[in-house]
């Protein structure tokens, strides 16, 4: 049985030509941007990841709950966050 996130889930997938891996790295981008934005720090600055990290592991908490394997959930927070932080190390 789906749970409401899940068709959620499934909505935005339908509706947004992407694949779900690929969803994950614009997530972490936008959040990435947001953290910018809203905290006003640099783009060298850490603090800048948490947002993407929070929003990450929220999302994999509701997959977990759901029964998807945690091998997958720890995937797709690196694929959500692996581009921010790189970018993050590079302006370092």
């Amino acid at each position: 049985m789906s749970s409401g996130y899940q068709l959620f889930k499934l909505g935005v997938l339908a509706f947004v030509p992407l694949a779900k891996d690929a969803i994950h790295v614009y997530i972490g981008f936008l959040c990435l941007l947001a953290s910018l934005i809203i905290l006003r720090r640099k783009l060298s600055s850490f603090t800048c990841l948490i947002l993407g990290l929070l929003v990450a592991c929220t999302m994999e908490l509701f997959d977990l709950r759901d029964g998807f394997p945690w091998q997958e959930s720890v995937k797709d927070i690196v694929n959500t966050n692996l581009i921010p932080f790189v970018l993050v190390l590079l302006a370092r």
